[in-house]
């Protein structure tokens, strides 16, 4: 994208257009969301849980949109992910060398359900990429309302639980014998992400909320310790992927006539993100060895 181009479409006029500002409302109430929630999913390392609860929201979109169209896409994603969730929350319970293998296989599963069913309804082909990599420019007033209840009650559940999640993140038996009931705990955490994902994937896509729910988090880990930064920097790091990844989206597409999935950039804009801190890190590191070298 050459810098004249840039010039061409400024911030403000991007952002003065209805879908735009409303795609950016989108992308902050999942950032501070996902910001909050995906506290406890880095401590616990629950980031493959929540790759198989994405995959598992897929088949309750397909039967949702068969069932109620754009309408039904909310609740069949509610109902899907909230059993997914619930589903992963007893088998990791259960232990087992074979809790990873069965969460992998039930995700698979219910992914695979899911292109089964989108394969019988007519223009399927279209229907599956837009739920594969999400509507972030076309998302609707009603939708917005919807992401934001949505995404309230899985900060609201995660708030609840706080103390709860915090010592069982850090010290799961002396959670326990300090009275508080784990099961529950991982239940209300699991809902959490389940919900959030249901909120993000009308967004982003299914395969691309993943990167909202476990980079910002991860990336901001690399750069602080401080546990009081984390959530900030988690929400700070999204808010500005997506702010300019839908300005570059946008003026791509207005100023070159490419088709650029918004949803897609700012994911790319999270991982960069996530590489520079990496990088950072590293300088910081070899710095402070030579120094007390």
């Amino acid at each position: 994208m050459t810098p004249e181009l840039l010039h061409a479409v400024s911030p403000v006029e991007a952002f003065a257009l209805p879908f735009m500002w409303r795609g950016l409302v989108t992308v902050a109430i999942l950032a501070v969301a996902a910001g909050v929630v995906g506290l406890f999913i880095s401590f616990r390392e629950l980031e493959f849980v929540s790759d198989g609860l994405v995959h598992s929201v897929f088949p309750g979109l397909v039967v949702g949109a068969a069932v109620g169209g754009t309408a039904g896409l909310l609740p069949g994603a509610a109902i899907s992910a909230v059993l997914a969730a619930v589903l992963f929350t007893v088998i990791e319970h259960r232990g087992g060398v074979g809790a990873d293998a069965a969460i992998a296989v039930v995700l698979t599963g219910l992914f695979s359900l899911g292109v089964v069913l989108v394969s019988r309804q007519e223009g399927y082909v279209s229907q599956l990429q837009e739920l594969l990599f999400g509507r972030l420019l076309t998302v609707t007033d009603a939708q917005l309302w919807q992401i934001l209840v949505v995404a309230l009650a899985a900060v609201g559940i995660v708030g609840v639980t706080w103390r709860a999640q915090l010592f069982r993140a850090f010290d799961a038996a002396g959670a326990e014998a300090a009275g508080f009931r784990v099961l529950r705990a991982d239940l209300a955490l699991g809902v959490a992400v389940a919900l959030l994902v249901v909120a993000g994937v009308q967004a982003l896509g299914v395969l691309m909320v993943i990167a909202l729910l476990t980079v910002p988090m991860a990336a901001a880990r690399l750069v602080s310790r401080r546990f009081g930064a984390l959530i900030p920097l988690a929400i700070l790091l999204p808010l500005a992927a997506g702010a300019l990844g839908l300005w570059l989206s946008f003026a791509w597409s207005v100023g070159a006539g490419a088709t650029v999935s918004p949803g897609a950039v700012v994911v790319l804009l999270l991982v960069a993100g996530y590489v520079l801190a990496a990088l950072a890190r590293r300088i910081a590191g070899a710095l402070r060895r030579r120094r007390t070298a």
